[in-house]
């Protein structure tokens, strides 16, 4: 080596050494600007050098740069941002994301740190729920998501025993038990209760989204896709993700009333008919109470939050007034339902979510949950003694006598009805049906991040459900003068406790960016159903021919031969990947293999993308296979029940799966349903203001689990052993739960958000939209009932078949237009649901009451016409105004439905006698409107 060269060298190690004297170790933590949430996956590079790293999932980096160096952050959905280090050993930065509509971090359908609404493969709806929920008469959860998200659904029941009281909501016209519900991302457990009478949703189960308090929630995030690869059982159809405030030094309390004022069917203005129960000329009266409040704890970021919301709301009636029955809208007394309406309720509930980072360390203690009470009385199917009115059928039956068979009369049930034309007055009682539902959860678990910034989250989560039945103001008749009027009727309860262990990792130099995650489940559950006192379900009667009814009216009891614990054990794995191949290209995949100690295997699998073709434009779609275990609640679930077909009473078994008389019948054990799933959409952001998601969706479910059609004794063509399992069991028909269906649907959801601010000016309009179809592909008749055209019928009839094609209407739009000027503003939302068509269960005929191609006579002429109920498509408007007063108070003032829009009544034209002929009984059959008209409100919002 020339020795010429050596003062260079020296030089040039001289220049090296000083350089890397000059690095220095930086740390930092990245978050977004608007939620503070931490930002996973954000490539954090020195500018002019090839050095870089990437945050884990706490949001945290670490790297080696000069003081006078330049950092570059840089995250898709975001704007990048350049940080001068300026000697800094410490930075931390808040992104701001590079759109201004629902900037909302979504955290559901992620094992990342999360994305960008409009940046994410699969639709996901972000709702905030203080803002859809105050300018509006809606109090509850479930109905406020309901007029917010584009396919989600549900329809408010009404004399449908528990189904009152409980809100099974659907997404994308799936059954209710076919939506996962997640809250801080954490598995929540079902209801208890199972869809049997009067609903939608048959032989399905679901979540009480009511139970949790809304004063809690920050925000709904409605993932509207099948992930079952990612998140299990349930979520064939998408995944609800309930995210608690984290709030602290910060009070808030939302006060609110509402109530029915509806001067067309409201059965107050037409009490002098002596027929009908009744309340005011404003009904429904509703009063909430909602608070929250959050406290720091310790030094690095720990909090607790608070939460209660209290709801107190009463009956409502309804009834057709016009008795003329020549006028348009004119229907006869409604004899077997003399109070239909709405149930009471109050229920009751707190929530608690908190966080306690360990001092000095990267390890954070979480837990959460509540619990909720709620209490409720609903009116059952009327009891006529007589029947002197011609539409009413006498039932002496299921009435107390004495030994003479003379009535015994009740003046603080029962009441003394004028019959029409003169004829003698009629004895009638209305029976109520009650329900105390506990609802509890606790969710608690640590989290952190290893040296190799592998993040981990180790949690347990455990949930609990009792739902408990009444009888008052009835009786027992079989027990003549010594009878109760009030009874115990049993109930049932369903635990759920899921450990859950995850890791991520976030690793740099795999494209943009690549995020690993995979963990195991193990869930348990219990499922019992407990009986009720004897005289609830147990008949006294001991004449050699039984004359008088069993059991309780209204609602018998669970009887000793339904109690049932069952236990369910599964255990599940899975790999979850997001592979930004490059800045516009997005991959994700999951895997998931599950085993059930009591049906066995199944593996899942989901594929997404998302391709930015330009900046504010872009591509999204996904594929995925789905599954859904039959719950506990449907392999188990048994009981008797009184049931109006056609003008006739019959007592209704529903028998479990592993019943003798389901063996009988031929009905085999339930197995999983399976599912396919695709999407594909687009969202684009054409100016700051203006946001459009548009997306397809094709659902193709094979083996659907539903509640059978009824099976009668009476039919003697039916299996003999089949046949004398019924006689066995003194009922009149008998019904099961069955892998009956395979659907297929398809549809398209929109969502156009147009949010413009200038000076002390705001004006928002929001369309949501869903248009959708769905086809009954294949009902699987078991081989024993597949040997007739009736037995066909009876196993999943005409009727049947449009309950699950009406899970949501054909089209639902709404529109909310807002504009305010400095502490005023003023709204409209526009909500529009399509046409649905039911069937009754048809009056005459010898399938009459069956529901196989139910008909009726015309009054004119006794021809025979189709049962057939058009509900048709109906606008419903609401108007509401906000006034601030101060930084602290805000005053809400409106009207939902305030053109007191109804349903169609449900009825064939020209067949009014045969009217009343619906799932309710009443004169409309439960649809997403709601039958109960205009609605008054006013809310205040405190804080503090």
């Amino acid at each position: 080596m020339s020795l010429r060269l050596l003062p260079c060298i020296a030089l040039l190690l001289l220049c090296l050494s000083f350089a890397f004297a000059q690095t220095q170790k930086i740390t930092g933590k990245i978050t977004d600007a608007g939620t503070g949430t931490p930002l996973e996956g954000v490539t954090v590079r020195v500018v002019s050098a090839a050095t870089g790293t990437q945050t884990n999932r706490d949001g945290i980096f670490a790297l080696s740069a000069s003081p006078g160096s330049t950092l570059e952050i840089s995250y898709i959905g975001y704007n990048t941002q350049q940080v001068k280090v300026n000697g800094q050993t410490e930075i931390n930065v808040k992104l701001v994301p590079s759109v201004s509509e629902l900037t909302q971090i979504v955290l559901v359908g992620t094992r990342g740190g999360g994305r960008a609404k409009t940046e994410t493969p699969v639709p996901v709806d972000v709702i905030n729920v203080n803002q859809a929920g105050l300018p509006s008469a809606r109090m509850e959860l479930t109905s406020l998501l309901n007029a917010s998200a584009p396919s989600f659904n549900y329809n408010k029941q009404s004399g449908s025993d528990g189904a009152d009281q409980i809100d099974l909501a659907t997404l994308r016209g799936l059954g209710p038990d076919q939506t996962l519900v997640l809250v801080n991302g954490k598995r929540r457990h079902q209801t208890a209760f199972v869809a049997v009478y009067g609903t939608r949703g048959r032989g399905n189960s679901g979540t009480d989204l009511n139970a949790i308090p809304e004063s809690s929630i920050d925000r709904v995030e409605i993932l509207r896709d099948g992930a079952s690869a990612q998140y299990g059982s349930d979520a064939i159809a998408g995944v609800i993700n309930i995210i608690l405030k984290k709030d602290v030094n910060h009070l808030s309390a939302n006060i609110g009333y509402a109530g029915y004022y509806d001067h067309k069917y409201n059965t107050y203005f037409k009490k002098e008919l002596k027929q009908y129960e009744y309340g005011s000329a404003i009904d429904g009266n509703t009063v909430t109470v909602g608070l929250n409040y959050g406290l720091p704890i310790g030094k690095h970021g720990g909090f607790i939050n608070l939460s209660g919301n209290f709801l107190k709301q009463g009956k409502t009636f309804r009834q057709v007034l016009d008795t003329n029955l020549n006028n348009s809208g004119g229907l006869p007394i409604n004899a077997g339902r003399r109070a239909h309406g709405d149930g009471s309720v109050t229920s009751g509930g707190g929530m608690v979510n908190m966080e306690i980072p360990f001092a000095n360390s990267k390890t954070t203690f979480y837990a959460f949950g509540g619990y909720n009470y709620k209490s409720s009385d609903a009116f059952a199917y009327t009891r006529t003694f007589h029947g002197f009115y011609p539409l009413a059928s006498a039932h002496p039956d299921r009435f107390p006598t004495d030994a003479a068979g003379n009535l015994i009369f009740y003046p603080s049930i029962m009441k003394s009805i004028p019959s029409p034309g003169g004829a003698d007055p009629d004895t009638v009682f209305n029976p109520h049906i009650q329900t105390r539902i506990q609802d509890v959860s606790v969710a608690a678990g640590i989290k952190g991040t290893t040296r190799g910034d592998w993040g981990w989250d180790l949690s347990n989560t455990f949930g609990r459900n009792d739902f408990h039945f009444y009888g008052d103001k009835t009786f027992n008749a079989s027990m003549g003068a010594n009878t109760p009027t009030h009874f115990d009727d049993g109930g049932y309860s369903f635990l759920q406790n899921t450990v859950n262990l995850t890791f991520t990792k976030s690793i740099p130099g795999i494209g943009e960016a690549f995020n690993l995650a995979l963990g195991g489940e193990y869930r348990y559950e219990n499922y019992k159903i407990y009986a009720g006192e004897e005289a609830s379900y147990t008949n006294y009667d001991k004449r050699p021919v039984v004359e008088k009814a069993t059991g309780a009216q209204g609602f018998p009891g669970y009887r000793p031969t339904d109690v049932v614990s069952a236990n369910r054990s599964n255990f599940a794995a899975y790999v979850d990947a997001e592979w930004d191949i490059t800045r516009k290209f997005l991959l994700g995949a999951a895997v998931r293999a599950e085993n059930y100690n009591d049906f066995g295997f199944t593996s899942n699998y989901k594929l997404a993308a998302r391709y930015k073709v330009a900046k504010d434009f872009n591509i999204r779609g996904s594929v995925s296979t789905g599954y859904r275990a039959p719950s506990l609640q449907q392999i188990n679930y048994s009981s008797q029940f009184t049931n109006v077909q056609g003008g006739r009473i019959s007592e209704v078994k529903v028998a479990p799966n592993g019943n003798p008389i389901t063996k009988a019948a031929g009905i085999p054990d339930l197995k999983q349903e399976k599912s396919l799933n695709a999407s594909l959409g687009f969202t684009w952001k054409p100016i700051p203001s203006l946001t459009i998601t548009l997306d397809g969706y094709y659902v193709k479910v094979k083996d659907r689990i539903v509640l059978s059609g009824q099976f009668n004794k009476s039919d003697s063509t039916l299996d003999p052993a089949f046949l004398q399992a019924l006689k066995d069991l003194s009922i009149d028909n008998a019904q099961f739960f069955a892998n009956a269906v395979n659907t297929s649907n398809y549809g398209l959801d929109m969502v156009i958000d147009y949010n413009k601010k200038w000076g002390t000016q705001h004006f928002r309009a929001l369309f949501t939209g869903n248009v959708q179809h769905m086809n009954i592909d294949r009902i699987n008749v078991p081989d024993k009932l597949n040997d007739s055209y009736v037995h066909r019928g009876e196993f999943f009839s005409d009727r049947e078949q449009k309950f699950v094609l009406a899970s949501a209407p054909p089209a639902k739009l709404g529109l909310n237009l807002e504009y305010g000027i400095n502490q005023f503003s003023i709204g409209t939302r526009l909500n529009y649901y399509g046409k649905i068509v039911l069937l009754g269960y048809g009056y005459v005929g010898d399938l009459g009451g069956t529901g196989i191609n139910p008909q009726v006579a015309l009054d004119k002429d006794g021809s025979i016409v189709p049962e057939q109920f058009n509900y048709n498509g109906k606008l419903v408007v609401d108007v509401y105004a906000n006034y601030k007063i101060s930084s602290h108070i805000s005053w809400f003032l409106g009207v939902d439905n305030v053109f007191n829009q109804h349903p169609d009544l449900g009825y064939v034209p020209g067949a009014k006698m045969s009217a009343y002929d619906g799932e309710t009984g009443g004169p409309w059959d439960a649809v997403q409107m709601g039958f109960n008209g205009m609605r008054l409100f006013t809310k205040v919002a405190l804080n503090f």
